[in-house]
């Protein structure tokens, strides 16, 4: 029997309009535009005044289904993945469900951090794959503004807010979609990057705000250290599982994370930087939307195009990793 597979038959993505810029953060914190800049390859992101996390996913969200043009009730599963959920419940994805009005849509939320959206592509394809569903809506959105502290310039520096979204369908092909992945957590690595106020390890409480526990923490020197060698490592495992060089690779969609991050992942998959997705100059690291911002901006732009070999990376809280290769299926717009 033929193969059922997953592919993306829409993408969409959504920036708040308000822009902060390194040279407003020299203002807030001890810091210059040149130390960020070179370090990370951050010189702005977007933040949302107004609003929560399920904002930023309709946005996404409405741009995709107007590029697919199909109707919201068609959505069968709402995944959403993200670490600045609107509220511990109702999940995001209910909230979600109920302002696009998907009401033939279940859903949930999925928690990987910076590989959140890959996990929640994996999960949502074995949807696609079992026959269970046709139609999944793919998210991944944060508001990583609502849990910084705009004190610490070791991580207020880095963040910004997005949402970006995919629509899973059937490949009418079998040779096009979601071809492989290799999903990696070590749990060791929670010492390292980590929220702990807000759950039920340390409820809210005075003393929980006093300490700044509803912020998030990040020994950058360690994260940094194991992620260039994960995200990379897994990358080069992708190819290597399915025969591929670098000539055989049109894109790589990385975590925008950090641009050393980048270069280095790039450079053991054999690819020229002008193969490489890169938009952290312009948005920082939006945790869960980082890939699939990418990969809205850059089919938009005409840049991903029918056939393409494409592999999508990240590293993040946990630790959690991973790597998958898709044959883009997607038609460019501007033949389309």
């Amino acid at each position: 029997m033929t193969k059922r597979r997953a592919t993306i038959t829409a993408v969409g993505h959504y920036a708040p309009p308000k822009v902060l810029t390194n040279a407003e953060l020299e203002k807030m914190v001890d810091t210059n535009d040149e130390w960020i800049r070179t370090r990370t390859g951050v010189s702005e992101r977007r933040i949302l005044e107004q609003g929560a996390t399920s904002d930023l996913a309709v946005g996404a969200i409405q741009k995709m289904l107007a590029h697919r043009k199909i109707e919201v009730t068609e959505i069968e599963i709402i995944i959403i993945a993200t670490v600045t959920p609107d509220m511990f419940f109702p999940s995001t994805a209910c909230v979600v469900q109920d302002k696009i009005g998907a009401s033939n849509a279940w859903g949930f939320d999925l928690s990987g951090a910076c590989s959140g959206f890959l996990y929640a592509l994996v999960v949502g394809a074995q949807f696609i794959e079992s026959g269970t569903a046709s139609k999944v809506l793919v998210v991944g959105a944060d508001k990583m503004s609502s849990i910084i502290d705009y004190t610490d310039r070791n991580t207020c520096i880095l963040f910004g807010d997005g949402g970006g979204a995919v629509l899973l369908e059937p490949s009418e092909d079998p040779d096009y979609g979601l071809l492989d992945h290799r999903m990696y957590c070590d749990g060791s690595g929670g010492a390292f990057l980590y929220m702990k106020g807000g759950g039920s390890l340390n409820p809210s409480t005075h003393e929980s705000i006093d300490k700044r526990m509803h912020y998030m923490y990040q020994d950058g020197k360690a994260v940094f250290k194991v992620a260039v060698k994960g995200m990379a490592d897994v990358s080069a495992e992708i190819m290597q599982r399915n025969n591929l060089k670098g000539e055989d690779v049109a894109w790589l969609v990385p975590h925008q994370a950090n641009l050393r991050i980048i270069d280095a992942t790039a450079d053991r998959m054999g690819l020229d930087r002008s193969k490489v997705m890169i938009n952290i100059d312009r948005y920082g690291n939006t945790t869960a939307a980082t890939i699939p911002l990418c990969l809205s901006e850059w089919w938009l732009e005409g840049k991903l195009r029918k056939g393409q070999n494409i592999v999508l990376a990240s590293f993040g809280a946990g630790y959690t990793w991973g790597a998958a290769l898709i044959k883009w299926s997607l038609e460019n717009p501007t033949q389309s």
